[in-house]
């Protein structure tokens, strides 16, 4: 059995493995809180100056702090909270972490990271921790969710393009508010979670990202979650592509969770952050795409948009070399890690042009500097964004999407099916200008954009049955099947009747007539007919196939 020692505070003792650090955040209020050693913090920290620009946690972790509405704010809710007469002892973790426990008889709030592997070990820890009769109740209650927070309804990163940056831990108010006066900064990378986050997060909360989108700010949500199975990294995926692909979708369900308890709304962008691995080993590739197609997968079901941080000579490239693969869901946005020092969205070698070509790229263009605005010193990575929100119908929209048949159409085409195709692009994010229901120029220029796109680039702006297909298709995604209901229904049934040519009813209500034209439409295709909308048919409409 590994050796402890006991550490007391505000009256909470427990004892903790001998080889883990200890830090009296007291005497060294601006130490960092990083998870990528073992360690255990005690007190409130301080604005986290000492972080480095990134970190990949994975050791397990404790902070102990004062209960109070400060340090409630930090957590959308506690995980477990025991009462003044409650008993410690008695608390079971969850199989994993993080996770926060309110110890209100003690007036402590306790915060522990950690993975399944490390679960048995925090159980341990907290099962024999104790109160001493120098504890105090806490003067605020933990109990329901009076602390929590109300969601802003953010929707980030929103439309921009200039320079930005990410540290390890979001900064302080004071900070942000100099950087914002001072610097040529106007977007941040914040890390919302995950079982690999490096550093703790003591300002990020939901009034905190309210404010910064308030002054200004383009803020990049970033998930930390399992790392590719052939990295050194101490949460892996597994090398089963399909346990890799419901790992993502896990990861992306929590990300969802934290992103609304910090008022960051659909359809936002989240950023999974993979960190590069050998894609020289199949496997390892399959893997990482497997579990990235998982994370868009349950992203877009959720109304959000996917988006992928990497190295650009490993996840970014292998993202690409995949672009119009029919096995793998392709990310909304790419985040490129690439330390050339060139502020622009080039991909160089690594992603053509014609790939994520609509605002759709960030670049981290410089990792690991240290720069000073106002007083402030933060250890940052530089990035620069070209990024666009979900664009909003233009004048014009919404309108009567819905026809019998999606005629091709080109320039000088007039008429309610132009309108429809006006409304489709700008919903797809190609400015086809005001929905005049008149084929000009600004929609020719939006239809070879959109065209080339999605490998559809005929040397023409007709819109004909595949370009209606991958239009009426575009968007956020979710698995259907019979008896499903709602707009993504509609949108199936519009793009099989382009597809097909022949009318499919659209009601919105996936019935057997909808399951027969999707099964036909596999069939076409030569996919397996199963009559659902998934992964596979889903990339297939998107491609106009």
């Amino acid at each position: 059995v590994e050796a402890s020692r006991t550490v007391s505070f505000h009256g909470l003792r427990l004892e903790v493995p001998r080889t883990w650090e200890v830090v009296d955040l007291a005497t060294r209020p601006h130490a960092c809180l990083r998870f990528d050693r073992a360690a255990l913090y005690l007190g409130s920290p301080g604005d986290q100056r000492s972080c480095p620009a990134s970190v990949i946690g994975g050791a397990p972790g404790l902070q102990l702090e004062a209960l109070d509405e400060r340090s409630l704010r930090s957590v959308a809710k506690p995980t477990v909270t025991v009462s003044p007469a409650g008993d410690v002892h008695t608390v079971q973790l969850p199989s994993s972490g993080p996770a926060s426990v309110a110890v209100e008889g003690a007036g402590v709030l306790l915060t522990a990271t950690y993975g399944a592997r490390s679960a048995p070990l925090m159980q341990r820890i907290l099962s024999g921790a104790e109160l001493l009769t120098s504890a105090r109740p806490a003067l605020v209650s933990a109990f329901p969710s009076a602390q929590i927070e109300s969601a802003a309804g953010a929707n980030v990163p929103g439309n921009y393009r200039g320079k930005g940056f990410d540290a390890c831990t979001a900064p302080s108010q004071a900070a942000m508010d100099a950087w914002r006066r001072s610097s040529e900064y106007a977007a941040i990378g914040a890390y919302i979670g995950g079982v690999s986050r490096g550093c703790a997060q003591p300002n990020l909360t939901a009034s905190w990202v309210s404010r910064q989108v308030s002054n200004g700010w383009h803020l990049v949500p970033t998930y930390v979650g399992r790392q590719a199975p052939c990295s050194r990294f101490s949460y892996r995926i597994s090398y089963d592509v399909a346990t890799a692909r419901t790992q993502g979708r896990a990861d992306a369900a929590d990300a969802v969770r934290a992103a609304k308890a910090l008022g960051i709304a659909a359809p936002s962008t989240i950023y999974s952050d993979m960190e590069g691995y050998d894609n020289t080993i199949p496997g390892c590739v399959a893997s990482v795409l497997g579990y990235l197609s998982g994370w868009t997968f349950t992203l877009e079901r959720n109304g959000y948009m996917s988006g992928v941080y990497s190295s650009a000579s490993s996840g970014i490239r292998d993202l690409s070399t995949h672009y119009k693969s029919t096995v793998y869901t392709r990310p909304d946005d790419i985040w490129m890690a690439w330390w050339n020092g060139v502020a622009d969205v080039d991909g160089g070698s690594y992603v053509p042009d014609d790939q994520w070509r609509n605002q759709q790229r960030v670049h981290q263009y410089a990792g690991n500097v240290t720069e000073t605005y106002g007083g402030f010193t933060i250890q940052i990575d530089r990035d620069f964004l070209d990024v666009s929100a979900w664009v909003k119908p233009p004048k014009g929209c919404p309108t009567n999407l819905d026809f019998a048949a999606y005629p091709a159409v080109g320039a000088g085409a007039h008429g309610n099916i132009v309108v429809a195709a006006q409304c489709l692009l700008a919903r797809a994010g190609f400015d086809p200008g005001a929905a005049t229901g008149t084929f000009g120029w600004r929609t020719d220029s939006a239809v070879r954009a959109f065209k080339a796109s999605r490998g559809l680039d005929s040397g023409d702006s007709v819109i004909r049955r595949w370009a209606w297909t991958a239009l009426a298709a575009a968007g956020p995604t979710q698995f259907l099947q019979r008896g499903a209901r709602g707009s993504r229904v509609r949108k199936v049934q519009r793009a099989l009747t382009a597809r097909l040519q022949r009318t499919v009813d659209i009601s919105g209500d996936f019935d057997g007539q909808t399951q027969r034209a999707v099964k036909d439409y596999q069939r076409l295709l030569h996919l397996t007919q199963t009559g659902t909308v998934g992964t596979v048919t889903w990339q297939a409409l998107h491609s106009g196939r």
